[in-house]
């Protein structure tokens, strides 16, 4: 006689749903006329939804697929369903056939015992200014990918710009590339644009721009040229899209509109940074007073990725500290069996906050004599940098939640305090010693105070 085990219901009222390219596979039961098949057009959704209603459906889990699940995702929740987006590998069948129509029964059962627990998703308002913040990265991206397609055809023109310029794109860099895609091949007069902070002179700058004349590498670099400009042109616009967004959300809150701070000379701006937004300004209203470039190391790109991946909301619906660095993938995974700890390793998986972080934590370990630039020397030291990395990016999450969440003000003297604290204890173990071996102060070489 076949037994079976019962598992208490946590919700009675849901749906799985099996996300796909071509079309969505649909349960709202485990038997054949509770799975339904729907398209993926605009009117096969709001059908879907419609149907998931009149089922008298409460609650919808669905696997994050690539990039198919968000037009469903704004339907249902529109429709009025609560919607919980499940990463994938938790809702893995058990080994066997695998079907579209298995899958959603699957993640039906799963999410009807409760077993089923939702991602991490941002508000709107954040969820727009990421789009704009991505693609201007992938911009970027286009644009590094082209300046190297720029110096290799200068290479192959025999131009070594690269050799006596630091950043071909730069104000030397451009006017020079300018000139030889016009039809300029005089080096004397390429030389004469260098600009007045360019170290190398134009003597040494002309020597390098002997061109063979090859029309071909030429025509090449013209058009590397018009392309890198074009992106240009895309990043400006996508900094104004930038500024924009985040003067609406600033403008339309009085807690944040009130804050003001003066400017950071001491922090160094990248040149890929928006060159039309004050990030310092934006940054202290957006989080509402909390000032997050008094962190060493944070620049204006970890401040933007912070706003553009999170926000100050996303930030707030993680409970503690450790569940933020957690989600960030930067806190050590504990594997215990019989007592033993067989694993403890960073799991695998990045985002984008992730390596802003561990951007901010390298530049860190570049530092000297700072809170945590001593720290990360200390993990560099017995574990490496790779580790240190990790450690001090773990530490600065930890450091902004608490700001941001908590409103603590940042305390760049705790790294001192543990000198303090490692003062102690040598002090004791050294008097240990002096006890243990009954060791005198004329022994020692020392001169006491007031002897």
């Amino acid at each position: 006689m076949k037994q079976k085990v019962s598992m208490e219901i946590i919700n009675p009222n849901a749906a799985g749903i099996d996300v796909g390219s071509r079309s969505h596979f649909v349960a709202v039961g485990q038997g054949k006329d509770d799975i339904r098949e729907f398209g993926v057009y605009n009117e096969d959704l709001h059908a879907l939804a419609q149907w998931l209603l009149t089922k008298d459906v409460k609650t919808v889990a669905m696997e994050s697929t690539g990039t198919y699940w968000q037009s469903l995702f704004a339907v249902l929740q529109n429709a009025g369903l609560q919607v919980i987006l499940c990463n994938g590998k938790f809702t893995k069948n058990i080994k066997g056939k695998k079907t579209d129509v298995q899958d959603c029964q699957w993640i039906q059962k799963l999410h009807t015992i409760g077993l089923l627990s939702g991602s991490f998703l941002p508000d709107e308002a954040t969820e727009q200014l990421r789009t704009y913040c991505r693609h201007r990265t992938n911009l970027l991206d286009q644009a590094a990918d082209t300046t190297r397609k720029m110096q290799k055809y200068l290479r192959l023109l025999n131009l070594r710009l690269d050799v006596v310029v630091k950043d071909v794109t730069g104000l030397t860099g451009l006017a020079i590339i300018e000139a030889i895609c016009k039809g300029e091949t005089n080096a004397e007069v390429l030389a004469s644009l260098r600009h007045g902070n360019c170290k190398k002179s134009e003597e040494e700058i002309a020597k390098a721009l002997q061109t063979n004349g090859r029309k071909d590498y030429l025509f090449a670099l013209k058009h590397e040229y018009k392309m890198y400009q074009n992106i240009q042109s895309a990043i400006k616009d996508c900094d104004i899209e930038i500024e924009k967004m985040l003067g609406e959300q600033i403008n339309k809150n009085d807690e944040k509109r009130q804050h003001f701070i003066d400017k950071k000379v001491h922090k160094k701006v990248n040149k890929n940074s928006p060159k039309n937004i004050d990030i310092n300004l934006m940054s202290y209203q957006y989080f509402e007073g909390v000032d997050l470039l008094a962190i060493e190391g944070v620049s204006h790109s970890t401040a933007l990725t912070l706003m553009s991946e999170v926000g100050l909301e996303g930030l707030k619906k993680f409970e503690t500290a450790k569940q933020f660095a957690s989600w960030l993938r930067l806190a050590p995974n504990n594997k215990i069996s019989g007592g033993k700890v067989l694993s403890h390793k960073v799991p695998k998986g990045s985002n984008r906050l992730k390596i802003a972080l561990r951007n901010a934590a390298n530049a860190i370990g570049n530092l000297k004599d700072t809170p945590l630039s001593n720290f990360f020397n200390r993990i560099n030291f017995r574990k490496g940098r790779v580790s240190a990395i990790s450690a001090t990016a773990r530490k600065l999450a930890v450091i902004i939640w608490n700001m941001v969440v908590k409103n603590q003000p940042y305390n760049n003297d705790h790294g001192y305090e543990f000198l303090d604290q490692k003062r102690k204890r040598k002090v004791q173990e050294m008097k240990k010693l002096i006890h243990k071996f009954d060791i005198k102060t004329d022994e020692l070489g020392l001169q006491l105070n007031g002897a």
